[in-house]
């Protein structure tokens, strides 16, 4: 067992049993209903801590309320927690609770958890708690996609915070966009869609357009797909038709599901022109798909 001298955090393993978890979160739930802040010393914080490795999901929830009520004081804990814990469970329950405590100061520990933990689903609560803080983890989470080192599953993970991320950082979001690295323009792109849907950013919708004809397959591929969140169908069909004949499948099938979502009923002729024509068979069968869709809804 450690110490955390200055603090008097122990980072001792010790979990409740059932009984003790169950007294305490009683204890917790009744504070809270009275609207009281739980004590916030370090034995109380390290018996809630310890709480989160409980099997039973209502309880963890109530630990993990608990612990971001309050706040701060419980960060040091968390932080133990989430990089030395042996349980997954207790590592993946400090990770979402450091989302709801919402400190910045604990981006480097949740980036260390997203690189280094050897839990996929404590990586994925790493990036998930991350991304709440919006631009302050977008240039963070960025960096992973282009880190040797990363795994596939990290990158997926890193590009959800993104997309997350979303409108929160309109900024920093349109600056990724432009980026030497067709990574991090594909992670660009797919997050921006808020910032065009919601904020109106004729900036992050010039970048859309970009997109459609970059020289990397993902971010024209990313882009076909956003034109088809976007409720949009007069300003993206035209586009999504010429993406049909794109060099690269994956982008032809993004596009033919684009329009199938946007219930583009007028593009089946063309659909089905393309249908004639393509020498892909797994393009060939989403192609098959969006006629189908749209046929029915014609």
């Amino acid at each position: 067992m450690t110490q955390n001298s200055s603090l008097n955090i122990s980072t001792d393993e010790t979990l409740l049993n059932e009984d003790e978890a169950a007294e305490l979160a009683d204890e917790l739930k009744a504070q809270l209903r009275a609207g009281n802040t739980p004590k916030a010393d370090a034995k109380h914080i390290q018996r809630m801590v310890a709480g989160l490795g409980d099997r039973r999901g209502l309880l963890r929830r109530t630990f993990a309320e608990s612990l971001g009520i309050v706040g701060k004081a419980a960060v040091p804990a968390l932080r133990t927690a989430l990089k030395e814990h042996s349980s997954d469970t207790v590592r993946r329950a400090a990770a979402k609770t450091l989302k709801l405590v919402g400190d910045p100061n604990t981006l480097p520990d949740l980036l260390e958890a997203l690189l280094n933990d050897p839990d996929p689903v404590v990586q994925g609560s790493a990036a998930g708690a991350m991304a709440i803080f919006g631009a302050d983890a977008v240039n963070l989470l960025l960096e992973v996609l282009i880190n040797p080192n990363s795994t596939a599953m990290q990158c997926g993970f890193a590009r959800w915070g993104v997309a997350f991320v979303g409108a929160k950082a309109p900024d920093a979001l349109r600056n990724a966009a432009q980026s030497d690295h067709a990574e991090i323009r594909a992670a660009a792109i797919a997050g921006i869609g808020e910032q065009i849907h919601t904020l109106g950013d004729e900036d992050a919708r010039e970048l859309l357009l970009s997109a459609l004809i970059d020289p990397a397959s993902d971010v024209r591929a990313e882009a076909t797909t956003l034109l088809g969140k976007l409720d949009d169908p007069s300003w993206a069909q035209p586009m999504l038709l010429t993406k049909l004949d794109d060099l690269h499948p994956q982008v032809r099938k993004n596009a033919a599901l684009s329009l199938m979502k946007l219930r583009a009923t007028e593009a089946i002729s063309e659909l089905r022109r393309k249908k004639s024509t393509e020498k892909d068979e797994s393009v060939t069968t989403i192609l098959q798909l969006a006629i189908n869709q749209l046929a029915a809804e014609d």
